[in-house]
């Protein structure tokens, strides 16, 4: 098969056009076509606006697709990749112990899926409930100021992505195509087709919810277990050697080969590690806050005239500025969606951004954030920038009245130096509930100087965006692990072999995407290792 890539046409071509299209490119009578599939498309709309296909082909000829290669001068013709996944290895006849998952978001679903599809019976420990169980949980928490510190948008089935815009697209090098096989498993699961080739897929939460207990019904089908409400309290080492775990109800659990995925919020399992002597450093990441526009200004500012075609649908932005030494950008934008409660500790007010398939809300929210470091920021060791957060948290819970609403704060006010006594044009969607105030005092000073440095300069990218009621609430903390957890080639903790840290929490990942290709590495690595051991 050949592959074509930047093969643009208008917004309203027909398939017939598309073909066409294919064919002059590949300068071919139509009838030596056989057949072709949409790898990928995405949209230009910086002149104009025009639709960006990558497309593999088939002609039927293998030697005439050879000539069509030795023959083109067009560097956007090329063999198609062979994206088809196989399994690096399949369960030994014998283990002593089956391999542990802990964690059962993106990156724990899917290292434990590919585990029990190689023959393996993983036994997943998470801490948190069933999806449906905890959505119920989380409710309670927006509808009704009720946390439960062991099930909410942070920890449960499906992780924190559950709780998001669903977005599955990463810029990750991603040579073996780990990424392909995420996106088959989720259509699988009840994805939509579409994000096997739009340029920006998302899910959304409710499609989520279904698709996460499809997975978990397969990896038990296979002969995996996942057992919820089984938070792992400390990690048994022998010799250097993960050798099992004891839960919080002091089960003890013998396994030899442990893939470690808790997720970013995972401070209790962060600090049980480092009392454990596994090596761990501090890395940067960012805080700021959500901020909210009405979705029409940004599909109008975005899309001009195309605003509201239902090909496009809710427009997208990205964002970045640099001031003071300081990176200032736009994090996890979610078009048509909601800014969500996203504590997973007592006395704390976290924001994220959530989204529906739909992208229908009238508010488009997306996280300003400043990149921080250790060096600068939160010296003091691998647990520093938990202590940061925990404090930023504990400050936004002040702020909002001590109930876990969020405090916010109109943009014209933010930028003027006062305080914010009443709503303007945007509604706020956050719940439980919000209070307006002054947000200078959320965050560092200098994290203020520069998010008020770079609210000017994206004005000028998007007109509108520093509209005086575009609204702030705090805080935005939780945007990668604070903390990476350190393994080698083999993916194994350097200190500590049999431990797999993964995904997110370990520091290896950002996004649900990047969270599945790492659960996968970390199960080939694991199979590897064990079929070596054997």
């Amino acid at each position: 098969m050949l592959r074509l890539t930047e093969l643009r046409l208008p917004l309203d071509h027909t398939p017939a056009d598309l073909a066409a299209a294919i064919v002059r490119r590949l300068r071919i009578p139509p009838a030596q076509l056989t057949s072709f599939a949409i790898f990928r498309r995405a949209y230009d709309a910086r002149k104009g606006l025009t639709l960006i296909y990558t497309i593999d082909c088939d002609l039927g000829d293998a030697a005439l697709e050879v000539r069509i290669l030795q023959e083109a001068a067009d560097r956007h013709i090329a063999p198609a990749p062979d994206m088809r996944y196989r399994f690096v290895a399949a369960a030994p006849a014998r283990c002593a112990h089956r391999p542990l998952v802990i964690g059962f978001g993106p990156c724990g679903i899917f290292a434990a899926l590919l585990l029990a599809q190689m023959g393996y019976h993983p036994l997943v420990l998470e801490r948190g409930k069933p999806v449906r169980e905890r959505v119920k949980d989380t409710w309670r928490l927006w509808r009704g100021h009720e946390l439960d510190p062991e099930s909410n948008v942070q920890f449960g089935e499906g992780g924190a992505g559950t709780f998001s815009d669903g977005k599955l697209h990463s810029q990750i090098k991603d040579p073996e195509h780990h990424g392909r096989k995420v996106l088959t498993e989720f259509v699988r699961a009840g994805a939509p087709e579409e994000i096997l080739y739009l340029g920006k897929p998302h899910i959304g939460t409710f499609r989520l919810v279904g698709m996460v207990e499809k997975m978990r019904g397969e990896i038990e089908s296979l002969g995996g277990e996942i057992r919820f409400r089984a938070r792992v309290d400390d990690l048994l080492i022998e010799d250097g050697h993960a050798r099992g775990v004891i839960l919080a109800d002091g089960k003890e659990i013998r396994a030899d080969h442990i893939i470690l995925a808790p997720g970013h919020s995972a401070r209790d399992t962060f600090a049980m590690l480092h009392r454990r002597g596994i090596r761990m450093t501090a890395k940067p990441f960012s805080i700021g806050f959500r901020i909210e526009h009405p979705q029409a200004l940004i599909d109008r500012a975005r899309l001009g005239k195309y605003a509201g075609h239902p090909l496009l649908g809710a427009a997208d932005y990205k964002l970045a500025h640099h001031a003071g030494g300081r990176s200032i950008y736009s994090f996890c934008m979610c078009p048509g969606g909601m800014v969500v409660a996203a504590a997973s500790e007592a006395g704390g007010v976290v924001t994220n951004g959530m989204s529906q398939y739909t992208r229908s809300e009238k508010n488009a929210n997306a996280a300003i954030v400043v990149g921080i470091s250790p060096a600068i920021d939160y010296p003091g060791g691998p647990l520093a920038g938990i202590t940061l957060q925990r404090a930023l948290e504990t400050r936004a819970f002040a702020l909002g009245g001590g109930n876990y609403d969020a405090p916010v704060q109109r943009l014209g006010d933010f930028l003027a130096g006062r305080p914010s006594t009443a709503p303007g044009e945007v509604e706020p969607s956050y719940q439980p509930g919000v209070r307006y105030t002054d947000l200078s005092t959320a965050l560092p000073a200098g994290i203020i100087a520069a998010i008020r440095a770079a609210l000017p300069a994206f004005e000028r990218q998007i007109p509108g965006f520093a509209m005086p009621d575009a609204l702030l609430t705090g805080v935005e903390t939780r945007t990668s692990s604070p903390l990476r957890i350190e393994r080698g080639p083999d993916l194994q903790s350097v200190n500590v072999r049999g431990l797999y840290p993964a995904g997110e929490g370990a520091g290896y990942a950002g996004g649900i995407l990047s969270a599945g290709v790492d659960g996968i590495r970390a199960a080939e690595a694991l199979a590897l290792a064990s079929g070596a051991a054997g």
